[in-house]
């Protein structure tokens, strides 16, 4: 996820899970430094998932007053074909369309609107970007794989516990995954030392590995591919060999929210219990 978050956070075998956003500015429709009370809207277009927050800054951070979601599988078929299909794009921009109405009746000022993975990779990008333009007023810029990580860690971070160690965070979504390793101080300073983003996105992998029902081969393929996608970052930063008790395990977006909505059983997802929420890590991996 890229300029909002909701995370969940592994342990000391239990797993906390919250959310955050971290908003640039776009002009829409204006420019200015935002003041205490002005709202702060931020879209996230990924390959399978159109959402929006809009919040105003309370305290130190801030308090939601509208927000939207919706799937939308704007990468479906992009595997295969390697550009954006004329369904995809329609259903997108009917999402976006709602996203432009409700930024303009809160009269946010200060914006930011992003594309991620699928849009990295189409070759009809340029086209999307100003079909949506045209039909509501928005303008996507599509990040790179490092400022995604980079947004990821800025929105989730101020769950993160302030002490000496490590935090890992992984944003697992449509088209990609990106992980984070990142030092973690008491004194509350904060570093990363690396990212990387991986062609493990459920959209991707689901269209990879599965051709119709998701079975019991096609599970453990993703998870070979996952396991050696994964291992030569976990090699040159050393996490195998990391104090497991100072490690802080931190999933973003909504893949890991999801498992927690499981983990609740909730009928429906719930951000107000979501939010800030502790898991049992053994309960998780039985």
């Amino acid at each position: 996820m890229a300029t909002s978050c909701y995370c969940v956070t592994m342990k000391d075998g239990q797993t906390v899970a919250g959310s955050g956003a971290a908003a640039g500015e776009q002009g829409f429709p204006g420019r200015g430094r935002p003041r205490p009370g002005t709202p702060y809207g931020a879209v996230d277009l990924g390959t399978n998932n159109c959402r929006l927050l809009v919040a105003v800054p309370e305290g130190s951070g801030f308090r939601v007053i509208d927000s939207f979601s919706r799937i939308v599988r704007l990468g479906q078929g992009l595997q295969e074909h390697g550009h954006l299909s004329g369904a995809s794009i329609d259903r997108t921009i009917a999402a976006l369309k709602v996203c432009a109405g409700k930024l303009r009746r809160h009269r946010v000022r200060h914006l930011r609107c992003v594309a991620t993975e699928a849009c990295r990779r189409a070759d009809n990008a340029g086209e999307f970007l100003r079909r949506v333009r045209a039909a509501t007023g928005l303008d996507l810029e599509i990040i790179t794989a490092d400022e995604e990580a980079r947004l990821s860690f800025l929105g989730c971070a101020p769950i993160l516990d302030r002490r000496d160690g490590h935090a890992l965070i992984f944003d697992i979504g449509g088209g990609s995954t990106e992980l984070t390793w990142a030092r973690v101080s008491a004194d509350g300073a904060m570093q990363i030392l690396d990212t990387v983003s991986l062609p493990l996105g459920v959209v991707t992998m689901s269209e990879r590995f599965a051709t119709a029902a998701i079975d019991e081969a096609a599970l453990k393929a993703m998870e070979e591919e996952a396991r050696r996608r994964v291992a030569a970052f976990f090699r040159r930063n050393g996490i195998h060999d990391a104090d497991a008790a100072k490690v802080q395990l931190l999933g973003s977006s909504g893949t890991v929210t999801t498992v927690a909505g499981y983990y609740l059983n909730l009928p429906r997802y719930d951000r107000a219990r979501v939010d800030n929420m502790v898991m049992d890590r053994d309960a998780l991996l039985a």
